[in-house]
């Protein structure tokens, strides 16, 4: 954490996007050196970086409190425009395309570079990219930009790039490092960052001077007065030298990079692997992705079994209407349903920009959602499994309807449905890795930050790996002993009765 002297605010008072006191920020921690997250055991209250020390800068100037929401890249405009934060601090270039929905603060000279494997010769224009693959990350304008070239490419009868986008900036620079694409585009400051991590596998091989990647900035939601405030502190904190001393803190000036490391990168690094597997942020990631599927697939549950009742009866109205939930929730990419609720639900509702909807809460509402149209079908083809004569003899011996599927008809439709309700299950605990798009910290997401900090793909996914087989062998262990049991318990139970 930087120490410096803490400058007063101007008496104008605070920008109207401070709330309570609380200056929120969001960002994308998978970006090193503008924001990342720190080394396990170090202090991980907050993300790491240029954008998070600026970002702290700028609360000490207003004297507030600083918080920072965690995100997927995609997701910080959308969270921003919806009122979940107040300004979006990622890494993120000044745009003009940006700037029309958004104000932009510039803080941060850069530029946009083409980064190729060592033996790559350099390249004088963006043009010699034609006919080459080349990777960007997702979200980012760099797609938009290349398609832009492309159309000029076309008009001189040249091939076009061919595009390959990425959802992180990490998994962008592992596949240049894989040589599945010829080059990949980003930022100066991140190559000097990441020189040891890249073990001079990889250098630029263009330094472009497009205008529109030229300056890092802040963003907040359209506010004339707003806009003032921020560009005054940021005029500040560069005038008192604040931010040169950010850049130096995080060594992102070409002067302090000049020289790429060519130490030989080891193939497995076994002492991080088996460390990542017992650190706390994995463990942690663990037990989110295991509370996430029990509380979904409960939920999903209950939701469920009157569905399927309801399904089994006479045609009507409610029928057709649980028949259309249901095949909306199957038709629909569980994806595309997180998003809808976590991006597009606030839009309409705003009592969900509230605190109170967290990412977790906002992965079981729709998991649940999209698991009970699968389990009602389950529970469907259980209860309509059960000999009808059954429902018949309970009705002879005077049983009221309640006792008939109390006692009779619900035990034996459970034998049923425990199978593939149990394989539903297993499915659905993979399926919350999907949560990771919507700043959830489960188990695949604090795989991706560790990644992202360290390059080190294998050992960091492989512990993942390890925690998922584990969890996946306990339920379907669990799930032979429950079955076992039930078929036990039935065969014992008839030859009782006899």
């Amino acid at each position: 954490m930087l120490h410096a002297r803490p400058i007063r605010a101007q008496v104008s008072g605070l920008p109207g996007f401070i709330h309570d006191g609380v200056l929120n920020v969001c960002t994308n921690p998978t970006l090193p050196p503008m924001t990342f997250m720190k080394h396990e055991g170090e202090d991980q209250s907050l993300p790491s970086g240029v954008d998070i020390d600026l970002a702290r800068a700028l609360a000490e100037y207003w004297h507030v409190r600083l918080e920072v929401s965690s995100m997927d890249f995609v997701g910080l405009f959308p969270s921003l425009m919806a009122g979940r934060c107040a300004m979006v601090a990622s890494g993120v270039t000044r745009l003009p395309s940006r700037e029309r929905s958004f104000d932009a603060v510039p803080y941060l000279d850069t530029a946009m570079v083409v980064v190729a494997p060592a033996a790559t010769g350099a390249i004088a224009t963006m043009d010699d990219l034609s006919g080459r693959r080349v990777a960007v990350q997702a979200g980012t304008s760099y797609a938009a930009m290349i398609e832009r070239l492309n159309a000029q490419l076309l008009a001189q009868h040249r091939m076009p790039i061919e595009i390959q986008q990425y959802p992180t900036e990490e998994t962008v620079v592992q596949q240049v490092l894989l040589d599945r694409d010829f080059a990949f585009i980003s930022q100066d400051v991140e190559i000097y960052f990441r020189q040891k991590q890249l073990h001079g596998k990889v250098h630029v091989i263009l330094r472009t001077s497009d205008p529109q990647y030229r300056q890092f900035a802040l963003y907040i939601r359209k506010d004339a007065q707003d806009h003032e405030a921020l560009r005054h502190a940021i005029a500040v904190l560069s005038a008192n030298g604040r931010i040169n001393t950010i850049a130096r803190r995080w060594s992102i000036a070409p002067s302090s990079a000049t020289v790429l490391s060519a130490a030989p990168a080891p193939v497995f690094v076994w002492h991080d692997f088996f460390r990542a597997l017992v650190s706390a942020s994995f463990l942690r990631g663990a037990a989110v992705t295991l509370a996430l599927a029990l509380a979904s697939h409960l939920t999903a549950i209950v939701i469920s079994i009157p569905i399927a009742l309801r399904l089994g009866g006479r045609p009507g109205i409610v029928r057709t209407l649980l028949g259309l939930y249901i095949y909306v929730f199957r038709a629909v990419p569980t994806l595309l349903q997180l998003l809808f609720v976590w991006n597009a639900l606030p839009q309409f509702c705003p009592i969900f920009r509230e605190a109170w909807f967290t990412p977790f809460l906002a992965a079981w509402i729709s998991l649940s959602l999209n698991e009970s149209a699968y389990q009602a079908e389950i529970n469907r083809s259980a209860l309509a499994s059960v000999d009808p004569g059954q429902v018949a003899a309970g009705k002879a011996l005077g049983m009221r309807t309640g006792q008939i599927y109390r006692h009779v008809v619900l035990p034996q439709a459970l034998r049923i449905a425990l199978p593939p309700t149990l394989n539903d299950f297993i499915t659905l605990l993979k399926t919350t890795s999907l949560a990771s798009v919507i700043s959830l910290h489960e188990l695949l997401s604090v795989a991706q930050v560790e990644v992202a900090r360290s390059f080190e793909f294998s050992e960091y996914y492989a512990a993942a790996l390890v925690y998922y087989l584990l969890m996946v062998l306990f339920f379907i262990t669990l799930q032979k002993i429950m079955e076992h049991r039930l078929g036990w318990a039935a065969h014992g139970g008839s030859v009782h009765e006899r």
